[in-house]
């Protein structure tokens, strides 16, 4: 393997991450109280164009304490990508409701709403898009099939801070949205993630429930069972940081994906990401999709990679396929879940570099047999 390796991500922490995060250590708050983690709610929602922000321990409690707040009972039903990370359907499981799985569209790789509308009935409660790899799903198609039905729209924008639907940040365009800041996202706080909302009283059950449902009236008295999903003061600090930053992250993604198309042969059967015209990407993940893949010679060209000192990474596998949503498979998220993979893309990442990495894509993708 190249001395040389360049891994699929890492994130950037700077000095001013650095100063921060000691200074909330300095100040001895160190849990979930701190004045970094109002600024961080006040900062993200201001982000957003929300009028609330939720900080929470991860992007999965997120989702649960989204439906948490929504009252999921078992029997009830809540529908999802088929291609997602786990995560999205983990969380309605959670609650006792039933996942649901929808095909998804395969330009977009986001939840397709002709498939949603063929699987509303009397038990849905919820649809979640998830804005996958960073592009905006198609949000006023889920909002009309919603407001037909009484459903409610649960944005699962873990990888896509700042992306845009028609000229709107994501996170303010359902009922929630939810977002994850793992150390590979577009702006971290190691682990950590937010809940952003407009609706009062929605924010005011969720905010109540993150923190065991105690009562706002009398001190450790639980009203209902609650959960800890709070974020530390120190996990903040390092968010306000990266908030800070965030345009600067996303401009240099999107320069990256300018390389990448600069660069690498694409063709009608290899492709990299697709924006559509009523959307701004974020371009969390560089896509890269080969039609005459399956999944084996997919994780061979991976492997041929990693020999060359690069990094990649499959796409996510669907949900119907693993034991606990084992289902007959849904095509287009069968067929994505095989010929996807993802190339490197963080800040850091130079121009030379991608050319490096399109280089040994080309010559790799030109040696391999389309039959």
């Amino acid at each position: 393997m190249s001395d040389s390796f360049i891994p699929i991500s890492k994130p950037f922490i700077g000095d001013r991450e650095k100063e921060l995060v000691l200074d909330a250590l300095n100040s001895g708050w160190v849990s979930s109280i701190g004045k970094y983690i109002d600024e961080f709610e006040a900062g993200f929602a201001r982000y957003c164009g929300t009028e609330y922000a939720l900080a929470v321990s991860n992007g999965t409690t997120g989702l649960h304490l989204a439906l948490a707040a929504l009252n999921l009972q078992p029997g009830d039903e809540v529908i999802v990508p088929d291609l997602t990370f786990v995560a999205t359907a983990n969380a309605v499981a959670y609650t006792g409701a039933t996942p649901i799985l929808a095909d998804i569209d395969p330009a977009t790789l986001c939840i397709d709403p002709v498939s949603v509308k063929s699987l509303i009935s009397e038990k849905t409660r919820a649809i979640i898009p998830v804005h996958l790899y960073g592009h905006p799903a198609d949000m006023d198609a889920l909002t009309e099939i919603g407001a037909t039905h009484g459903v409610d729209i649960i944005e699962d924008a873990a990888e896509a801070h700042g992306a845009e639907y028609r000229g709107r940040r994501v996170g303010g365009l359902g009922k929630c949205g939810v977002f994850s800041f793992y150390g590979n996202k577009i702006i971290t706080t190691g682990e950590g993630g937010m809940l952003t909302t407009n609706d009062r009283e929605f924010y005011q059950r969720a905010k109540r429930l993150r923190d065991h449902a105690m009562s706002p009236q009398r001190r450790y008295f639980h009203e209902e069972r609650g959960f800890n999903y709070r974020i530390t003061n120190l996990q903040a600090a390092l968010g306000v940081a990266q908030l800070e930053r965030i345009d600067e992250f996303l401009g240099r993604r999107a320069e990256i994906m300018d390389w990448y198309s600069s660069e690498i042969a694409t063709t009608d059967h290899v492709r990299l990401n697709r924006v559509k015209n009523w959307a701004k990407s974020a371009f969390w993940m560089v896509c890269l999709e080969v039609d005459w893949f399956d999944e084996a010679k997919r994780d061979a060209f991976m492997l041929a990679l990693k020999t060359r000192g690069i990094d990649s990474r499959p796409y996510f596998c669907t949900m119907s396929s693993m034991p606990m949503y084992k289902q007959s498979p849904l095509p287009v998220s069968a067929r994505k879940a095989q010929t996807g993979l993802n190339l490197p893309s963080y800040y850091e990442l130079s121009n030379r570099e991608v050319q490096r990495i399109a280089a040994d894509v080309n010559e790799l993708l030109a040696t391999v047999d389309p039959a």
